[in-house]
């Protein structure tokens, strides 16, 4: 059985969101075990699972205005701190919260504890793209990390490749460097080296770098950046997705009968359109370079994103992907 930790307390819509979401889960995927960490009189009123759920209950929950290492350090008894302390002593697989994004980082590095040969662990989110052919792309570093070394880049490559070989089933993922040219000569110091890292790395298919203008249209498969561009980039493709869905449903809503014509006989299209960049199908952001995997879940995380996000560490676990990242930094050590 594939044994996941999961914070109950944790995000906007917790644990209403949460339990419906392990709900599902439970009905969908019968190779795992699910341990819900909160407040067991909360949890009790959404869980309908009857097998294969544990309730653990902790007195205390990290506050989205929590500061990170501090909440971690002295909220022993919080529901992601006991959740990552399981999975750090072996009693989980897996952990997966949708809470405090910077305690969730803190206890992915203190508590689950960080890979051996890993310099910084990155956050690794994976995005939707316009191109039918190559519909998703990962980005890592996406904010685990505001500031970067070239090393730390080039090891966020050959982590994110072996996430894509055994999570997406890419044989040869295409790696590419956010830049702000294509040519190899364009960037500061940190994009320059990074580039020389990583055109010289056999184990990856590196393929130059990429201007965050084409990062939609499927040209890579993972894209390589530092923590804090990485962040500005993910938030605003989510801001510019969300405002371009909030206008074009305005537009219809107040246009005229033609355009209300229109849009009645685009509704399929637009239906599919709105499928394929809903971000809750695309499971959580990992943190890639510990020991265990760890999935952040949007904040906003409804049922649906917990449940695929559930579905994501049950892969994880099953690819043995960590354990394959471990064996490619041991041979390096």
């Amino acid at each position: 059985m594939i044994r996941i930790a999961i914070d109950a307390m944790g995000g906007d819509h917790a644990p209403q969101a949460v339990v419906a979401g392990v709900n599902q889960a439970i009905d969908s995927f019968m190779d795992i075990e699910i341990q819900l960490y909160g407040d067991p009189s909360q949890i009790k009123k959404y869980l309908t699972a009857q097998e294969r759920v544990e309730i653990i209950a902790t007195s205390q929950v990290i506050e989205g205005e929590d500061e990170p290492v501090k909440a971690v350090r002295h909220k022993k008894n919080a529901s992601m701190v006991v959740a990552a302390r399981a999975v750090k002593d072996g009693q989980a697989d897996a952990l997966l919260s949708a809470g405090n994004t910077g305690a969730l980082l803190t206890a992915g590095l203190l508590v689950v504890g960080r890979m051996k040969g890993i310099e910084r662990p990155g956050l690794m989110p994976i995005i939707p793209t316009i191109n039918p052919e190559s519909p998703q792309f990962i980005l890592m570093d996406a904010g685990a990390n505001a500031q970067s070394k070239p090393v730390y880049l080039h090891q966020y490559a050959i982590l994110a490749n072996h996430y894509c070989q055994t999570v997406l089933q890419i044989e040869k993922p295409r790696i590419a460097l956010l830049n702000n040219g294509t040519e190899m000569s364009k960037g500061d110091d940190l994009r320059k080296e990074a580039y020389g890292l990583l055109s010289q790395e056999r184990k990856i298919h590196f393929i130059g770098n990429i201007e965050a203008k084409d990062l939609l249209n499927g040209q890579a498969d993972i894209v390589i950046t530092d923590g804090f561009t990485g962040n500005a980039v993910l938030k605003t493709l989510e801001g510019t997705a969300k405002g371009i869905f909030k206008l074009l449903k305005q537009t219809l809503k107040a246009g005229n009968f033609k355009t209300k014509l229109g849009a009645l006989l685009l509704k399929g299209q637009l239906k599919k359109m709105a499928y394929n960049f809903d971000d809750t199908r695309q499971g959580g952001a990992v943190l890639l370079g510990v020991n265990h995997p760890v999935i952040k879940a949007h904040g906003s995380a409804n049922d649906q994103a917990i449940y695929h996000a559930i579905e994501q560490a049950r892969m994880m676990v099953l690819a043995r992907t960590i354990d394959r990242m471990r064996h490619a930094f041991q041979q390096a050590d």
